[in-house]
């Protein structure tokens, strides 16, 4: 029982790139939401700019899209935002810094994605923009993980 719940929260964890005390952090703050615990956690993790980044097809991984925060090349409404864990709000507009449309690891991660594959999200190919329309729904979230078993984990 408990080795399940442990690989369930390993597994998220290493999805979205998170340290242990930056899940404790977003569990937390899932949990004094109203609604169902687990369903707010996979929300806040996907509103994470990092996140963001990468499921807008602007960065190939995760990791890579938070190179590309910490490296600056981000903009969230016009300003410069260089923290991948950044919470986005809807009605955001994420997009590519000027000076750094032209690199190559950008234009080859648009190249392998279909067009608005995400309905909470939307690309401009041409642009390299993208805007975070709304906060997804759980079912919307493609993840191979069973959050319930991390809320039981943490609610020993």
């Amino acid at each position: 029982e408990y080795g399940v719940q442990l690989r369930e929260k390993q597994k998220i964890k290493r999805q979205y790139g998170l340290l242990e005390s930056q899940f404790r952090t977003y569990f937390a703050k899932a949990n004094r939401q109203k609604g169902i615990t687990g369903d707010n956690l996979i929300k806040i993790l996907e509103s994470r700019l990092d996140n963001v980044v990468y499921r807008l097809g602007l960065a190939p991984s995760r990791k890579s899209s938070r190179q590309l925060i910490r490296h600056r090349h981000i903009l969230v409404n016009d300003q410069l935002v260089d923290i991948p864990s950044y919470i986005l709000s809807p009605g955001d507009v994420i997009k590519i810094k000027e000076k750094s449309k032209k690199l190559d690891i950008i234009h080859s991660s648009l190249r392998r994605i279909k067009d608005n594959q995400f309905s909470w999200l939307s690309v401009d190919k041409a642009s390299l923009s993208g805007s975070f329309l709304q906060i997804p729904e759980r079912a919307d979230v493609p993840l191979n993980a069973n959050e319930q078993l991390v809320v039981e984990l943490y609610s020993k």
